[in-house]
C-alpha cells in the first residue's frame, strides 16, 4: 500500500458540515421558488416571507441570514452527497450561529480573520473560477464584501475548506 494513502493532515470536513456542536443554532426555511441552487457551505439570505435564498451581486452583509448545512437528504446525483444543494422549493437547513466548514475560495483564512464574500465577479483580477457567493480570506475592494457577524477560526485545508464561525445571529 502506497505511503500517500495514510494520511498526516486532518482536513476540515465537506461544505456545509457544523464543525462546533456545543454553540449550533440552525433554522429549517423553504428555499424560495425564484432562488439559484444553494450549494452546501453557501451563504444565504433571508427574505421578508422566510424564505431562503442563494447569495446575489446585490446582496449585503445585514441580508447574510447564515450558511446552508449539509444535511442528509434524498441524493439527487449519486453520489454526490457532499457537495450537494438544496433546490428551489425545497426545505434548507441554515446554519444560524456556530462553527461550519466552507471553502475559502480565496486568500488565506487567519484565525480571527475577516470573512468576506465575493458580490461581483470582475474580468481583471478575480481568481479564475471566481463565484458570487463565494467565501474568501482577502478584501478585494468592489468585488466583496466583509460580513460583520463572522470569522475565520481555522487556516484552510489542501481542498480550500476551513472552518468559518458566525458569531451572532441575524434575522430571525
Amino acid at each position: 500500500m502506497p505511503g500517500s494513502v495514510i494520511g498526516i493532515n486532518m482536513n476540515y470536513g465537506y461544505p456545509g458540515q457544523a464543525s462546533r456542536h456545543g454553540d449550533e443554532v440552525s433554522r429549517t426555511r423553504p428555499v424560495a421558488t425564484t432562488s439559484e441552487k444553494i450549494m452546501f457551505g453557501a451563504p444565504v439570505v433571508q427574505n421578508t416571507d422566510g424564505s431562503v435564498k442563494a447569495w446575489e451581486a446585490a446582496s449585503t452583509a445585514a441580508n447574510f441570514a447564515g450558511v446552508a448545512m449539509r444535511k442528509v437528504k434524498a441524493a439527487k446525483i449519486y453520489p454526490y452527497q457532499n457537495f450537494g444543494y438544496y433546490g428551489a422549493g425545497e426545505p434548507c437547513d441554515v446554519l444560524l450561529r456556530g462553527g461550519i466548514s466552507v471553502v475559502c475560495a480565496w486568500g488565506t483564512p487567519t484565525i480571527g480573520g475577516t470573512v468576506y464574500v465575493r458580490t461581483n465577479v470582475a474580468e481583471e483580477g478575480s481568481p479564475e473560477e471566481a463565484k458570487i457567493g463565494d467565501f474568501g480570506a482577502e478584501d478585494e475592494s468592489g468585488n466583496c464584501i466583509a460580513l460583520t457577524n463572522a470569522k475565520w477560526s481555522s487556516s484552510k485545508d489542501e481542498r480550500n475548506v476551513a472552518e468559518l464561525t458566525i458569531l451572532t445571529r441575524q434575522g430571525v
